[in-house]
């Protein structure tokens, strides 16, 4: 399963600003990738594990602005295109070393 973060917030104020970092700090800690700018994706295990970490986004989301999630299986999340640009391939994004136990 994947994870998909979208959101736009507001930054005009320093409060709007410091409730944009802190939000992007939280998905980060929590182990999201960044696909393109506020656009952050996570794997999860299985629909527990991704219910989970929605709820974790939910209750860590900021007062205003626009924050949606969309929970994808890793056969849809595999079929995303790149149209223009190419893939950082810096960054191990995959389930291939996952271990079950």
């Amino acid at each position: 399963m994947r994870i998909i973060v979208f959101f736009d917030l507001p930054t005009e104020t320093l409060e709007n600003k410091k409730d944009y970092r802190n939000f992007r700090k939280f998905l980060i800690k929590k182990g999201f990738l960044m696909l393109q700018e506020s656009v952050y994706c996570k794997l999860a295990l299985n629909m527990t594990a991704a219910s989970a970490v929605v709820n974790a986004v939910k209750n860590n989301k900021p007062k205003e602005g626009l924050v949606q999630l969309l929970v994808i299986t890793e056969k849809q999340y595999s079929k995303m295109e790149m149209l223009v640009g190419t893939k950082n391939s810096t960054v191990i994004d995959s389930d291939d070393r996952t271990v079950i136990l």
